[in-house]
């Protein structure tokens, strides 16, 4: 602990009294010695032996600062005659450093300053022994040391220097901040730690409470504007602030904020504002700004045109950032027509503290003067854009029409028009330079371009570079010069059980003039051709027209395609007419007019074959043929491979095949295929056996084997050849593959073929055949023209 640079004499004198009366009072322990009396007459008695110490606390003054040990007290045990017999010991904290005993006398020192906020007091233990025996007189017995405190310590702020706030204008005794200060003396001990607030800086303005610390304002209505920042000193000292005490300070920066207690004011109440008449509209002209004491939220204000002519021309806004009031351009400015205007501008607070409100008004007016400046200003067109009209196919030169532009100065110097030649379409009109007269340059076709955009300038001839430009817009007026034509090309076609007088199409025109010479269509056959006996024109007088059929039944094997040439007029001034051909193609049509086909290839699409179908179908062709030749392969191989037989024989018959090539004429021809060739009539030639091989069945003649064919049923001669060829011991040595085909007797039912019918018409009813499916739609379609040509 620090020691202090000073002591009071008179605080020396009262701990030096204080300690030597402790000393003469509580340093000397008294020790009484256990013993025992003998009476004559009786026995021995023993007792519980007493402990003959008696102990009170030391103490020892912190910080002393003497060049000799410092006296703490004396320890004396009953045992000791004075003789140096008895031998004090002591132990415990700081014994043998800071705490020492003459271990004859008792007597105990501190041989060191002591610091009591470092360490209060200190455990000991003493003991008197024997010094010949080294044996304890008494029992070990403990005591304590305390550390007297001194005023050494002075007061601290521990958070100091502190910065506060606290609004202007506020009432005195205000609280501000209360402040602490702390002081490591002993509380318990005198005054040392008890300390005291006092205010060293910052009076009048602020005061602070002796014992709790607590700063408040001394003054009425502070006002920040006047002075913001304040410094303020504290002290705490202790002794309960008397004379000698030790004292700490600190530094307390007290800071005004602000409040709404000052109205803005313009600087003056007069302001003058020149803006050329060639300001642009919208633009910002000039600046004003009203000044306020206030600072941050309480200082924001908006500007506003309370009144004067120039109200409806300008436009005031506030601009957040630096309070100033930005004026704008509402309407283009005319030096020749207006030189000044007059405008009344108020500033106002907007956000207001009531409590202040008797220092108000819170808002001020001033008055702004706005000269308007005179600019040399280029030529002004009488209207913002033009549109002129032409006709199309008019001659070059034709005028299209005049634009007219003034000098709004007050010279009003002479004009020059010229056209702006930035794009092409610039270039087919001319204009006179001294009247602005717009003439074409070129002949215009409504239909290809009905629109033409170009730009005209005009500039003073006294001061060319002041050029004003204008649009105008040139629309091209359509004459009647283009016929009307079909709107599209009709793929027109008639069904081949189409009716007399049946709508095949309906046909519309369309003309590339204006509604007001094409609208109106007429419709009609041409009058110099004869005739037409397939189809005529019906004029629906709607800008459409029908076609119509004449005749029943069109055919596509007689005829596919017919052509009908049909004459269309306008309605404009002169008419126009053109002539266009239909083509109208014949087809198959379903009942219901939906077309099935119209040509042959149609047949191949209507069976449903995609790309890949075909592909399938060629590939397994491709297959088929290379197994077709793998085969006759393999066939020339084996043939080559046979063995011969043991015996080649002309005349050696083992089958017999009729081979013949007539197709015959179909289920009616009934006489092509004769069925007694089953019958093999070579087999009735006589038998010719092996000659290698004598043969032991009788021969059997011609004749009789004739005549038992003709009798025998087919089944009865395959059953005999099976058995002669059983029976037969001319058989080659290897197999003989013999084949026979029967099929019967022939069926009770006779022949369901529609070819033996008899050619009578039936009245039966065949229009369910169109209920079949697709597969049946022929046979419908021949069965109902059969049943249409019977009605008819």
């Amino acid at each position: 602990m620090r020691i202090t640079s000073y002591i009071c004499p008179v605080l020396v004198c009262l701990c030096f009294v204080q300690r030597c009366y402790r000393a003469a009072h509580h340093g000397s322990i008294k020790v009484t010695r256990n013993q025992t009396k003998h009476i004559e007459g009786e026995t021995e008695v023993h007792h519980r032996p007493k402990r003959g110490w008696v102990w009170n606390q030391f103490f020892v003054l912190e910080e002393h600062m003497g060049p000799d040990p410092q006296y703490v007290g004396k320890l004396h045990s009953n045992s000791d005659k004075g003789d140096g017999s008895v031998k004090y010991i002591l132990t415990g904290e700081g014994a043998g450093t800071i705490f020492i005993i003459d271990d004859t006398t008792g007597d105990i020192h501190s041989t060191k300053s002591l610091d009591r906020e470092q360490k209060t007091h200190y455990v000991l233990h003493a003991q008197a022994i024997d010094r010949r025996t080294n044996k304890p007189l008494e029992p070990e017995s403990e005591f304590i040391i305390k550390v007297q405190d001194i005023n050494d310590n002075a007061p601290k702020f521990t958070d100091g220097p502190y910065i506060v706030t606290v609004p202007e204008m506020s009432e005195m005794g205000t609280s501000v901040l209360q402040v602490t200060a702390t002081d490591a003396d002993d509380p318990t001990y005198g005054n040392s730690a008890r300390v005291v607030y006092s205010i060293l800086q910052g009076q009048p303005y602020f005061s602070v409470d002796p014992k709790t610390g607590v700063i408040r304002t001394a003054l009425h209505n502070m006002d920040r504007e006047a002075r913001e920042h304040y410094s303020v000193v504290i002290q705490a000292k202790d002794m309960a602030g008397q004379v000698g005490g030790l004292s700490g300070s600190t530094t307390v920066n007290i800071t005004l904020t602000d409040v709404n207690d000052n109205p803005p004011r313009f600087p003056q109440k007069h302001y003058q504002l020149y803006v050329p008449e060639s300001a642009q509209v919208g633009s910002a002209v000039g600046k004003i700004k009203a000044n306020d004491a206030d600072t941050g939220s309480n200082a924001d204000m908006k500007y506003t045109i309370i009144n004067g002519d120039g109200s409806g021309v300008f436009s005031i806004s506030t601009d957040k950032e630096t309070r100033e009031g930005i004026l704008s351009l509402k309407k283009p400015l005319n030096y020749e027509k207006k030189k000044s205007y007059t405008l009344n501008i108020e500033g106002a607070n907007t956000h207001l503290d009531f409590r202040f409100s008797h220092l108000g008004p819170f808002k001020d007016v001033t008055m702004l003067k706005i000269i308007v400046g005179d600019v040399d200003e280029p030529p002004l067109f009488t209207m913002p854009s033009y549109v002129m009209e032409v006709y199309e196919n008019a001659k070059i030169g034709t005028p299209v029409g005049t634009v007219t532009a003034q000098d709004p100065d007050a010279a009003n110097s002479l004009v020059r028009y010229f056209i702006d030649h930035n794009t092409e379409e610039d270039r087919y009109f001319t204009i006179d330079a001294s009247t602005g007269t717009i003439k074409t340059a070129k002949i215009f076709d409504r239909e290809e371009t009905p629109w033409y955009n170009i730009t005209v300038a005009a500039s003073e001839i006294d001061n060319p570079g002041l050029v004003s430009h204008v649009p105008v817009g040139v629309r091209i007026l359509d004459v009647n010069d283009n016929p009307p034509e079909l709107a599209r090309d009709y793929d027109v076609v008639v069904c081949e059980n189409a009716k007399p007088g049946q709508v095949i199409q309906t046909i519309t025109a369309t003309d590339k003039d204006n509604s007001a010479n094409g609208a109106r269509f007429h419709f009609s056959l041409d009058e110099g051709l004869s005739l037409n006996p397939n189809f005529t024109l019906r004029n629906n007088e709607d800008n459409t027209a029908s076609i119509l059929t004449r005749r029943r039944r069109y055919s596509r094997t007689t005829q596919d395609t017919y052509y009908l040439p049909v004459l269309i007029s306008d309605g404009g001034v002169p008419p126009l007419s053109s002539s266009s051909t239909l083509t109208i193609r014949v087809c198959a049509c379903e009942r219901d007019g939906r077309v099935r086909t119209c040509h042959a290839e149609a047949f191949l699409s209507s069976a449903g074959l995609s790309t890949g179908a075909l592909i399938a179908i060629l590939l397994c062709v491709v297959i088929l043929l290379v197994f077709s030749l793998a085969i006759v392969v393999l066939f020339i191989t084996l043939r080559r491979s046979k063995k011969e037989p043991l015996i080649i024989s002309e005349e050696d018959v083992r089958e017999n095949v009729v081979t013949y090539d007539d197709e015959g004429g179909g289920e009616e021809d009934t006489e092509a295929f004769d069925i007694t060739a089953l019958r093999n009539p070579s087999a009735a030639e006589e038998l010719k056996y092996r000659r290698d091989v004598r043969p032991e069945v009788k021969p059997v003649s011609r004749h009789h084997l004739s005549s038992s064919l003709d009798s025998i049923d087919v089944q009865e001669f395959i059953k005999q050849r099976l058995a002669e060829a059983d029976l037969d011991p001319s058989v080659p040595p290897y197999d003989s593959l013999q084949t026979y085909a029967y099929e019967g007797h022939r069926s009770e039912a006779g022949s369901i073929s529609s070819l033996d019918s008899t050619t009578t018409h039936s009245d039966q009813d065949y229009n369910y055949l169109g209920e079949w499916g697709p597969e049946f739609k022929k046979l419908a379609e021949l069965y109902g023209e059969i049943e249409s040509e019977r009605t008819t």
